[in-house]
């Protein structure tokens, strides 16, 4: 993902904030770049407003009010491109190379983010099937899954839950084998946390062209939630 671009004459402002011995006022600022100092002034609220540069008053030398002075942040520039989707095909080629183990890994790390992304149930509410399912489709909802839940209805938990959208297409479709356990483990993990009566036995990955299809089942008698 790339970062808005920065107009040329801001990140000349930058630069000249970034070479200075000191913090730099206004008037100072416009004159080392040759502009009118309402231009920079423009330039300098901009910058600030990004989080680029901090603005401070300046104690004065004598008889007078303090002067607003500007000096850029310390720390890296958050500006320009990010590679997390680089990232992520990194970590999930070192996943993948750890063979059979990787695809009961990936179903782990998902099951322990499900339970603790999904929000839980008041204690006042019993987990039931119908409202762990109403919670599990709100965290899905909220990732961007675009969930749909299918059967069930008349005081019943949905028997499927359709996901139109995969947040993390590309990715699913590079490594399908890694990608859809987690997101397999992401709700088994967040009805354990609800302590739900019900599990995610399976997800179908691409089961039609348009989505995935999870599917919902009871927990097995005798069965516990750790």
């Amino acid at each position: 993902m790339t970062a808005p671009r920065k107009s040329p004459r801001r990140r000349e402002v930058l630069d000249v904030l970034r070479a200075a011995a000191r913090p730099l006022g206004v008037a100072e600022t416009a004159e080392r770049i040759g502009v009118h100092p309402n231009t920079v002034r423009f330039h300098l609220d901009a910058l600030v407003a990004e989080g680029m540069v901090v603005r401070q008053a300046e104690a004065p030398s004598g008889p007078g009010r303090p002067r607003t002075v500007y000096a850029p942040r310390p720390g890296m520039d958050r500006g320009g491109t990010r590679s997390y989707r680089l990232l992520a095909r990194i970590l999930l080629g070192q996943l993948a190379s750890q063979g059979p183990r990787a695809r009961e890994a990936a179903t782990e790390a998902g099951r322990a983010w499900g339970g603790f992304l999904v929000d839980p149930l008041p204690p006042s509410q019993p987990p039931t099937a119908e409202r762990s399912a109403a919670r599990l489709l709100a965290l899905l909802d909220g990732l961007g899954f675009a969930p749909e839940a299918e059967g069930g209805g008349a005081g019943k938990a949905p028997e499927r839950i359709r996901l139109r959208h995969c947040p993390f297409l590309e990715l699913a479709e590079e490594y399908g084998q890694l990608v859809c356990p987690v997101h397999l483990g992401l709700m088994q993990g967040a009805l354990d946390g609800l302590r739900a009566p019900l599990t995610a036995t399976r997800l179908e990955p691409f089961a039609e062209p348009d989505s995935c299809l999870a599917h919902l089942a009871a927990r097995p008698a005798g069965t516990s939630v750790a």
